[in-house]
């Protein structure tokens, strides 16, 4: 594992960039793993230790999120703004094609990505979002990232995530630890805070009206797709990944049990699954 960063335009600026990287850096095959509204790469480390004997992995941080440098403009923290922050980050990394594993938010880059005629994206691997989102399910996310908590030290802060997160799934708790030590920052003020800058909530800050519908987008997406769901996610609905299923790309769609919004990646099912659909072609 390594840590880097690249300097790359992102919304008209020059921004840093910061990114986890695993295997072998001269490696054919590149997957990159883009997290959800409120994490940072760090979420991807099981997954990307499991992946790293046959690709070289990229877990960016987007922007506002990690190590990568905050936006000006609060309202630019946008799916379109991080896919291209993403892209020049790969540009400047020399990679011309890529793997694609996307959580929530990270998932919602990925098909704007894929769904470009020119995409640089082989294969795609959903985490729990497809290309429709009931507006209920964006409220809620907005209700969240709408909070600014302090905590004084760490086990106040791995409880919070427990409650926030429990969607993840029955993770073990070295991993929700692990989720806390990344996930936080020093507050100046004393104690800690979330490792994001708190006006990613702009976007949402005048409220949810109405669904997010993806569809033109997802019926262009020409990649192998795979889905991932969990089986009690109000995010991305039954009804959605089978209509998923039968448009654009076709995507397969494998549901967890007993998991929300998203599965943590960290199961060896999982891990397994996303593993075997990245390097089927291989």
């Amino acid at each position: 594992m390594r840590q880097g960063s690249r300097e790359v335009e992102v919304a008209g600026a020059p921004r840093r960039i910061a990114f986890t990287e695993w295997g072998d850096p001269g490696a054919e095959r590149v997957v990159v793993c883009v997290h959800g509204l409120t994490r940072n790469g760090r979420d991807f480390d099981a997954l990307a230790a499991a992946l790293a004997d046959r690709a070289r992995v990229i877990c960016p941080d987007m922007p506002g999120r990690g190590g990568s440098a905050w936006l000006d403009d609060p309202m630019t923290y946008a799916g379109p703004i991080y896919a291209a922050a993403t892209l020049a980050l790969l540009k400047a990394l020399g990679i011309a094609r890529a793997l694609w594993v996307g959580t929530s938010m990270g998932g919602i880059i990925g098909m704007l990505v894929a769904a470009a005629p020119d995409t640089s994206i082989e294969r795609l691997v959903l985490n729990d979002v497809g290309p429709f989102i009931p507006k209920a399910a964006l409220a809620a996310i907005g209700d969240y990232v709408g909070q600014d908590p302090r905590f004084a030290d760490l086990t106040e802060a791995e409880a919070y995530l427990r409650r926030v997160h429990v969607g993840f799934g029955p993770l073990p708790d070295p991993w929700w630890r692990h989720m806390a030590e990344h996930g936080v920052r020093p507050d100046p003020a004393g104690g800690l805070r979330l490792h994001y800058d708190p006006m990613i909530r702009a976007p949402f800050a005048k409220g949810v009206d109405k669904d997010l519908d993806l569809w033109a987008g997802w019926d262009a997406i020409r990649c192998p797709t795979l889905i991932l769901r969990g089986g009690d996610s109000g995010l991305l609905l039954a009804e959605t990944a089978a209509e998923a299923g039968r448009r654009g790309p076709r995507a397969a769609t494998v549901t967890f049990p007993g998991v929300g919004h998203a599965p943590g990646l960290v199961d060896a099912d999982q891990i397994g699954l996303t593993r075997g659909f990245l390097f089927a072609a291989s």
